[in-house]
């Protein structure tokens, strides 16, 4: 399980192309589902940026398997434990509103199978934070939710926390931004040549 865990985690970046095909292929957008869907995409992002502008770089490495400096629990991780992941689940059911493709059974099989991919990597991620943080981790995830944001913030003074910093966390997510702007800028232009 836990080579299977790796191969993921490693390649997590690349699963979500033939959903996103698919989702362009099969699009029968509308104004309304763009709209709507957009503005999903939009708190999906805005929670992987909060996050990344604490967790810095280290959350976008594809290599080497899970890691971490800091147990961070400010920001987005006061909330939830994983806002990334979180964050990435919103864009994807976002962009399948957006598309209406193959609507709703595209985006419920991708979400069934994100679902699985995040799982199995967050499962790893947790018994290396226990592992390295020990009851300070074991406390943090007794407070905080794993999927879903609670409006209560975790408050533990005594865990060092990295700085916020804005333009780091801008850095970090120019790929994600690009593939948002250019998954919108697609399915913008087939809804107008269609329509």
């Amino acid at each position: 399980m836990k080579e299977l865990s790796k191969k993921i985690f490693k390649y997590r970046s690349y699963s979500p192309l033939p959903f996103l095909l698919l989702m362009i292929v099969f699009q029968e957008a509308t104004i309304t589902s763009l709209s709507v869907g957009f503005i999903i995409v939009l708190v999906g992002e805005f929670f992987r940026l909060w996050g990344v502008s604490y967790a810095g770089s280290e959350t976008r490495t594809t290599g080497g398997g899970v890691g971490g400096t800091y147990l961070v629990v400010s920001g987005p991780f006061a909330h939830v434990r994983n806002p990334l992941y979180f964050g990435n689940m919103v864009i994807y059911i976002g962009i399948g509103v957006m598309s209406m493709a193959l609507y709703p059974y595209l985006l419920i099989i991708a979400a069934l199978f994100f679902f699985f991919q995040y799982y199995t990597i967050i499962r790893d991620e947790e018994q290396f934070l226990e592992n390295k943080f020990g009851e300070k981790y074991k406390d943090y995830f007794s407070k905080v939710p794993r999927w879903i944001p609670t409006f209560e913030k975790y408050k533990n003074p005594g865990l060092e926390q990295p700085p916020f910093k804005l333009n780091m966390g801008l850095r970090s997510e120019r790929r994600t931004l690009q593939a948002i702007s250019l998954t919108t800028i697609i399915l913008l232009i087939l809804y107008w040549v269609t329509n």
